[in-house]
């Protein structure tokens, strides 16, 4: 990579590399920044992939430079850009996440995302009490400075952007030139117009069930902190609350009537330490003098220690690799467990740990899950 000054500039071949990389089978977040940490460079993590994923059923073939280069048409054909993660406009609260996403495509003003920004989810099928409520949040909210967040489906969604507009960011399941839902086609091109469109997905992706909580970490991860009116109590939008107290933001909900289905997730939350909010100017307070150190109670239990992926570079991972792969995969089950917990069993370095895992996921024998825990594929 070079610099300039003290911002680094991706030449273009580097930024192909890295879309390419990120597109090939098996490669998330977490090893998409293990394998750059590793090998300094997309290019040489390319073509160190076959090698890595060896002990696969067969043969590794990362994705096609063609099927890029057609991407990166159907992006600049929707009027979008790339945004990889050390890049400066990358928004700063999404990158703290562990798992942020690597390269995100989006239309708008991307200063939006660094501004400060709140997240505003609920239920689809909202009452009209509660849509008039998101809507009059999002504009008290925007008045006072801040970006409302949310994933323009259906209900509340739709009516906070609406409250919001223009400051506001959408943040979709699918990729950057498909509308979804489609009766909110017209709503997304004018957030994309004079608002912000995010998109993890490549271009062309319609949404599917498995891209919603991806999406919904972005929401979660670009706030300080996640409000939410009306849930049920297995829905998204209290996905989207649990990832915000994962991340240590701030999770707030409107209570609601015990006697309505569509509240008890609201309430739910209350119970489990989210701040009870009743106004905005209530929201308002609570974010404006956040500062890392949420006041809401709610918690998710403590995630694995941090690893600096930079200490992977350093590994001498020799022929021993081999057996010490096939010695973790033996401790892997169908259920999840934390990284922490096989540093502590097998007793090798976190760098030889992260390295074997790495490789067992890039042969497709692992699945890591969206709390850092993994579990045999």
């Amino acid at each position: 990579m070079e610099h300039q000054g003290s911002q680094p500039v991706l030449s273009q071949a580097e930024a192909f590399a890295r879309i390419r990389l990120l597109r090939s089978p098996n490669i998330g977040p977490v090893s998409y920044r293990q394998l750059l940490a590793r090998f300094g460079s997309a290019g040489a993590a390319l073509d160190a992939l076959p090698d890595l994923a060896s002990r696969g059923r067969a043969p590794y073939r990362p994705a096609s430079a063609e099927s890029i280069e057609r991407e990166v048409l159907a992006v600049r054909k929707a009027g979008a850009r790339y945004l990889f993660h050390d890049q400066p406009d990358y928004p700063a609260l999404l990158g703290e996440l562990d798992s942020a996403p690597p390269i995100l495509t989006c239309r708008g003003r991307l200063a939006l995302a660094s501004e400060p920004c709140v997240a505003l989810v609920g239920a689809r099928n909202a009452s009209a009490a509660a849509v008039k409520l998101a809507r009059d949040f999002a504009a008290a909210l925007a008045e006072a400075g801040f970006t409302v967040v949310s994933g323009l489906a259906r209900g509340i969604d739709g009516a906070a952007h609406e409250g919001a507009f223009p400051r506001t960011i959408g943040v979709i399941a699918s990729g950057i030139d498909i509308a979804y839902p489609p009766q909110h086609a017209e709503l997304q091109e004018r957030i994309a117009s004079d608002g912000l469109l995010i998109a993890e997905q490549p271009p062309g992706t319609e949404p599917r069930g498995r891209h919603f909580p991806s999406r919904n970490r972005i929401i979660a991860g670009l706030a300080s902190g996640t409000l939410v009116i009306e849930a049920a109590p297995q829905s998204g939008s209290l996905i989207t609350a649990r990832l915000a107290g994962e991340a240590g933001r701030e999770v707030m909900a409107i209570p609601g009537s015990p006697l309505d289905a569509r509240a008890s997730g609201c309430n739910q939350l209350i119970r489990e330490g989210a701040v009870l909010v009743q106004a905005p100017d209530e929201v308002i307070e609570l974010l404006q003098s956040f500062t890392g150190a949420p006041r809401s109670r709610f918690r998710v239990a403590d995630g694995p220690s941090d690893f600096d992926y930079a200490e992977l570079a350093k590994l001498d991972w020799g022929e021993a690799r081999v057996d010490f792969s096939h010695d973790i995969a033996h401790l892997l089950t169908n259920a999840p467990v934390e990284v922490d917990e096989l540093i502590r069993q097998t007793q090798a370095s976190p760098a030889e740990v992260h390295m074997a895992l790495l490789e067992l996921e890039l042969a497709g024998d692992l699945v890591r899950e969206g709390d850092g825990t993994v579990r045999r594929a």
